[in-house]
């Protein structure tokens, strides 16, 4: 059936404009006024935006990490992401070194089959470069449309990769299209940092933050910019936390480098005293880059208003808090590494961001949306309200207030980051594809609704648009 949205205001990263929207076998069909109602589904959005879905680059559903496996999986993880205004996601397939690429990516195919209820792509961790690897990223990108490799610099003996195997892998996407992302931290740095606060008897939350400074992420960042610009090839910083990283992005920006960065809510709005919290409360609060302290949030919202910064990801990465969190008690090296975030992404940056002034609103749907489906090839199918785009769209309410909680969230975690702050803007309805996954708040959906998602190359949007004005 065909569906009418009317009376909404669309925004996308460029227009903000009143319009109705006819949906038609997937896709925007039309977008104008005084459409024929006969044998449609109509949807007043009267009083709301009318957004693009969010895409969210970065989360980590069932995996895992530390002994444990993180708490929501495809399906909770998908349905948290839509309540909260996401209709894609891109997760991180996790490789183990010695064995095929394929087998890597089978296993997320695994995870993931039958469980989204939106629709979902992945990344590939990349962690040794020998000929195997190499002669298989081809295919991985021709035959599964995973066009973006992530590299981590941190996590010694278990992620973390060498130098040379980054600069083979930026040599290597430059080549054929990829879009290497890096972890940036000095994990040889933190190593030796970790094992001496734990020989000094320092065992507590906050002491995660301490072994893990900005400085060791400035100058991780900083590496692999250089490499960059050696290489020449392209860039992604995930999960900017500090000035000192914000400060290497933008001056590998001003050389010409093809570099960009991504933060996330918790940087925006938590800092490091979270990790202080007592009874080891601050263990909620452990992921890696660590919260900062509190002057580096400001540095982060300037970041995305100029630009320095383009997106937002959410990171996810949910342990619970009795069982699983508390493995690390005596020891915080042993605490699991992430939180719940995917669902209050998009509700953050729009209160915090735009009803607060520090962004505006076009620039809240480029850093939620528009700016990642181009850089990791999903554009124009997805990220933005045109003719011909995939019907992803989320219709936001600007003027409800709420007060976020574990009471009423849908991760399947238990506890949430965000505890008891106040927001302002929320989601009410969601369409994947044009068929409803949220609907005037209530779930609608229907796990295996999501499909996976083939994305094209690196610039291939860039490409495509400058063949058209020559």
């Amino acid at each position: 059936m065909k569906k009418i949205i009317k009376n909404g205001t669309i925004v996308t990263a460029a227009d903000t404009y009143q319009a109705d929207i006819l949906i038609e076998n997937e896709k925007i069909s039309t977008i104008g006024s005084n459409f024929s109602e006969d044998g449609a589904e109509v949807v007043d959005a009267k009083g709301c935006y009318v957004f693009p879905g969010g895409i969210d680059p970065h989360t980590h559903l069932e995996m895992p990490f530390g002994g444990t496996v993180s708490r929501d999986d495809f399906e909770t993880g998908t349905i948290a992401a839509a309540f909260g205004g996401t209709t894609t996601v891109i997760d991180f397939c996790l490789t183990n070194k010695g064995e095929p690429l394929k087998n890597a990516i089978q296993t997320w195919h695994d995870k993931s089959k039958d469980k989204a209820v939106i629709d979902y792509s992945f990344h590939l961790m990349i962690g040794e470069t020998n000929e195997d690897v190499l002669a298989e990223l081809p295919s991985v990108i021709e035959d599964e449309g995973i066009t973006s490799f992530k590299v981590f610099m941190a996590y010694k003996n278990v992620f973390q990769a060498d130098d040379e195997t980054l600069f083979r892998t930026l040599v290597t996407a430059k080549e054929l299209g990829g879009l290497v992302m890096v972890h940036a931290e000095n994990g040889d740095v933190i190593e030796y940092l970790v094992k001496k606060a734990l020989d000094e008897g320092k065992t507590d939350p906050i002491y995660h933050a301490l072994t893990r400074p900005p400085e060791a992420e400035g100058e991780a960042t900083g590496r692999a910019a250089q490499l960059t610009g050696l290489a020449d090839s392209q860039l992604y910083v995930v999960h900017v936390s500090c000035e000192e990283a914000v400060q290497r992005i933008a001056e590998a920006r001003n050389k010409g480098y093809d570099v960009w960065g991504e933060t996330c809510p918790q940087y925006l709005v938590l800092d490091q005293s979270y990790l202080e919290k007592p009874n080891f409360e601050g263990a909620k609060y452990v992921w890696s880059p660590p919260l900062r302290e509190k002057e580096n949030q400001e540095v982060l919202w300037n970041a995305l208003k100029n630009g320095q910064l383009q997106t937002l990801g959410s990171d996810q990465c949910s342990f619970d808090f009795n069982g699983q969190k508390d493995l690390g008690r005596g020891d915080f090296s042993k605490i699991p590494n992430g939180g719940p975030i995917i669902e209050d992404r998009v509700s953050i940056l729009f209160s915090e961001g735009v009803k607060k002034g520090r962004i505006t609103l076009n620039q809240f749907v480029d850093i939620t949306s528009t700016r990642i489906a181009k850089l990791f090839g999903l554009y124009p199918n997805k990220g933005t309200i045109s003719v011909g785009a995939d019907a992803d769209i989320v219709i936001f309410d600007p003027t409800v207030e709420r007060t976020i909680s574990a009471d009423t969230h849908h991760m399947a975690v238990d506890y949430n980051a965000f505890e008891g702050m106040n927001v302002t803007g929320e989601t009410v309805t969601v369409l994947s594809r044009g068929e409803f996954v949220i609907r005037d708040k209530q779930f609608v959906g229907s796990p295996g609704k999501g499909k996976y998602i083939k994305r094209n190359k690196y610039g291939s949007y860039q490409e495509e648009k400058s063949k058209q004005m020559n």
